[in-house]
């Protein structure tokens, strides 16, 4: 399930939402990772939720901007708060 809602415009948006995730805010059940990808059908690019099977539990939309430079906030998660 992809949310048509909220497209995630700014890299501050991207880690407001990785900080839902990581904290459990979403109630999703055995979500285990997160990644970058794009809709085969159109090539929106969109922050995918994953379980332990690389299947799909939540995705929102993401700008070109935050697809580009939200990589590495992706693969080492939101940055810590002191």
């Amino acid at each position: 399930m992809i949310s048509d809602n909220d497209i995630i415009e700014t890299l501050d948006e991207l880690e407001a939402f990785l900080r839902l995730v990581e904290s459990g805010s979403l109630g999703l059940e055995n979500a285990t990772g997160i990644a970058l990808a794009t809709n085969n059908a159109d090539g929106r690019p969109f922050v995918a939720v994953l379980d332990q099977n690389h299947q799909l539990l939540y995705g929102r939309w993401v700008s070109a901007s935050v697809y580009e430079n939200g990589k590495e906030m992706i693969q080492g998660g939101a940055p810590k708060k002191h």
